[in-house]
């Protein structure tokens, strides 16, 4: 992906209601589903994100809902592991080249 213009940011919201600022990371395939993962986006003067134990990946299934694309949180723990190893591959050797 390229950085040429900055990040790329979207806004959720979740089924509580509370808007959730995402900053995009990657999105892959695997096992014929599609997945994408972010970080919680970072504000001017916020504390530094890695000290905060909520801040890590975030990685949301594609699912179709009446013909229109979707993001939800996934199925099981082990389905969340799964694809969290394939985005550690990914990322760790697009670092690599």
């Amino acid at each position: 992906m390229s950085e040429e213009f900055g990040p790329d940011f979207i806004s959720l919201t979740d089924e509580d209601g509370n808007e959730l600022e995402l900053e995009y990371v990657d999105t892959l395939e695997y096992e014929g589903e599609v997945y994408m993962a972010f970080f919680p986006a970072v504000e001017d003067g916020q504390e530094d994100p890695e000290l905060d134990e909520d801040y890590g990946l975030i990685i949301l299934k594609v699912i179709n809902v009446d013909g229109e694309e979707q993001l939800a949180t996934l199925d099981s723990e082990e389905e969340l592991e799964a694809v969290f190893e394939q985005f550690n591959t990914l990322l760790f050797d697009e670092d690599e080249t």
